[in-house]
């Protein structure tokens, strides 16, 4: 996964023998009449009593929701060392080190500071030591080179200048997107051809050039002994398959493995997994199937429904006690996953008594659905509920458009999480700068930013442009009448015409929008590789257009400034301490929990995704998308969507 890092490593020692040093193979016997120091029973449910002293052979967790599954991995740490298993041979994977510190750092503050000499961190900081240690062995240097996704993009890009692929070919791929493309390819264990095909197929007529980019960057890299993130998982992959001698010192060393987060793994990483437990088989995994909800980074959902299989005889525990919950919520979060087809049947149970029931409303419109969860929202405040424990969440980041127009009329301050806010994505600023030239000709910002939308005018040629433009005096039909070189004339043949449009017939707001929209299109599928996402977007910006008689009173809207702020993936623990309303979308939620969430669109076509209709396993994973949402409320769920059109 992409949150996995490198160097993510937590270990009582950073050095790398630590991870991997030999020790002879042993067996550990626990005694049945051990006195411990912690008072287990006292502080675990039956449940996680019985996966915490579970000490030997395959153990699957099925964590629910809110259940404790971090509790139940911490006392475990605990108990093995209760049980006088060497710190040094437990390893705990999990997919940031931020996880595995704090799960150790609790550990120790249980039994004591043994437990932070576990062996904890990513997968990928893991894979890293041992390939330190044993490179040679598969015609790596020791000094091997790590690849950060920066670099990998500036590997890409230099191999896509030297083949000059992108004049050869129209629209050819950049750097991210093809990143991305040889990512998912590896994660998934699929072909080239197939992640192109299902995720950007507007690139198929370039697919034979992006497999030549993908085998040049893959021997550019053995050349230089560079690995990036996913070459550390395959690698040690190839190690552990092909060198057993390598890999029962390695299994010998690490009598015990926990893995946590196991439905987020992909294929690579289960297959490390069966390779490294595969003769003392303990092995634990941590793990909610009704959760698994990153297909799209590469994890295969197939993991946990096959860990019995991969281990014969596991021991399958069920973590049902919800500690978030009013017991009405998870009434209906039950329901939801009952509906999925392939899953480990559960039903989750508080201890808190009372509740509202969940409540699903049909609106009106979009806005009426933005307009009741404003309301809300702040007769919750009103009644004391900071409004950072509230939380609106939809599938996708567009979904919020339009509440995020009347949450600045409001005045109610917000942070958004997984996707750019509306007015800073840099399409929708695109569209926005023309209908700011319309509304005030003498826009110098806005002038600057169409002009340098148009091929071979740069920062230069835009300043004259405006400065020749703003002296007739005729606002933005200046351009219309502007006397210049005939080189610069000719590149504005475009952006001419629209003006000439929109200044002969009087429009609507939104027929400007639409009529603006059509002349962006071009641009925006040459400077963006995922336009067509990006064109949804405008479409969505025109319908909100719709509902405003001038333009002046949407640009006024639109350019409102809440002190809010909007970060790409993850909440950041200090942004959530401050008393602002949260959208996110739902993956981004995911691990966290709000008194009070709304969750908006809940629409077919919208939530779930259109593009899940064509594919079963698709569709059954926007099923657990709608789980893992409804299972972030405490007190109050609230489901709306528009009524069709």
């Amino acid at each position: 996964m992409e949150k996995d890092k490198a160097d993510d490593t937590v270990n009582h020692d950073d050095r790398e023998e630590n991870w991997i040093s030999f020790m002879p193979n042993s067996s550990y016997i626990t005694d049945k009449n051990k006195t411990y120091n912690i008072a287990y029973e006292a502080a675990l449910n039956a449940s996680q009593l019985e996966a915490v002293s579970h000490t030997s052979g395959p153990l699957l967790v099925i964590a629910g929701a809110g259940s404790g599954k971090t509790r139940t991995l911490t006392y475990r740490v605990a108990r093995l060392v209760e049980e006088g298993i060497p710190p040094s041979a437990i390893l705990l994977l999990t997919f940031t080190r931020k996880a595995s510190q704090e799960m150790l750092q609790r550990a120790a503050q249980l039994l004591d500071s043994r437990c932070e000499m576990v062996a904890g961190g990513t997968f990928h900081s893991f894979a890293n030591a041992i390939l330190r240690k044993y490179a040679s062995q598969l015609g790596l240097r020791a000094g091997f080179a790590i690849l950060d996704r920066a670099d990998a993009e500036s590997m890409i890009n230099m191999l896509r200048k030297e083949m000059d692929l992108a004049a050869k070919h129209r629209s050819f791929p950049r750097k991210s997107s093809l990143a991305n493309i040889f990512s998912k390819a590896v994660k998934k264990v699929i072909s080239i051809e197939d992640v192109v095909y299902d995720d950007y197929p507007h690139f198929l007529d370039n697919i034979d050039a992006i497999v030549e980019l993908c085998n040049a960057y893959q021997k550019r890299k053995r050349e230089h002994h560079f690995l990036d993130f996913d070459d550390l998982l395959i690698y040690l992959q190839l190690l552990l398959r092909d060198h057993p001698d390598i890999c029962r010192r390695i299994s010998s060393r690490y009598q015990h493995i926990m893995v946590d987060e196991y439905q987020d793994t992909n294929k690579i990483q289960a297959d490390i997994l069966h390779l490294l437990a595969a003769n003392h088989r303990n092995i634990m995994v941590v793990g909610d199937d009704s959760q698994s909800i990153y297909a799209f980074r590469g994890a295969n959902f197939k993991n946990i429904i096959n860990f019995p299989k991969m281990f014969p005889g596991t021991r399958i525990i069920g973590l049902e006690e919800n500690y978030r919950s009013v017991q009405p919520i998870l009434n209906l979060t039950n329901e939801i996953i009952d509906r999925a087809k392939e899953k480990y049947t559960k039903s989750l149970f508080t201890q808190r008594s009372g509740g509202t029931i969940p409540l699903l409303l049909a609106t009106e419109d979009e806005n009426s659905q933005s307009r009741f969860v404003v309301e809300k929202i702040l007769e919750l405040h009103q009644q004391g509920i900071s409004l950072n424990k509230i939380a609106v969440l939809f599938r996708a980041s567009f979904h919020s458009f339009d509440l995020e127009i009347e949450l600045n009329r409001e005045e109610i301050p917000f942070i958004k999480v997984g996707g750019f806010k509306f007015v800073e994505s840099a399409h929708i600023k695109d569209v926005l700068a023309h209908l700011r030239v319309i509304a005030n000709g003498d826009d110098r910002i806005s002038w600057y930013r169409i002009l340098l939308l148009i091929e071979k005018i740069g920062p230069s040629s835009a300043q004259k442009i405006y400065e020749a433009v703003r002296n007739e005096n005729a606002g933005y039909t200046g351009l219309l009448t502007v006397k210049l070189k005939q080189s610069s004339s000719n590149r504005l043949d475009r952006l001419k015409n629209l003006f000439a449009q929109l200044d002969t017939i009087p429009l609507s707001v939104a027929d400007m929008g639409e009529t603006i929209v059509k002349y962006y299109l071009p641009i925006l599928e040459r400077n963006y590789d995922d336009h067509p996402k990006r064109a949804k977007d405008l479409d969505h910006l025109v319908a909100i257009m719709e509902r405003y008689d001038k333009l002046e009173q949407f640009l006024t809207d639109m350019a409102l400034e809440p002190p809010n702020t909007s970060i790409e993936d993850s909440l950041a623990a200090e942004s959530v301490q401050e008393d602002r309303l949260v959208l996110s979308t739902v993956h981004s939620a995911k691990g966290l929990e709000w008194h009070t969430v709304f969750v908006i669109w809940a629409l077919d076509g919208r939530f779930p995704s259109v593009h899940s209709f064509y594919k079963e396993a698709e569709l059954e994973e926007e099923l657990r998308l709608m789980y893992v949402a409804a299972t972030r409320a405490k007190e109050n769920l609230f489901l709306t969507y528009p009524n069709p059109a």
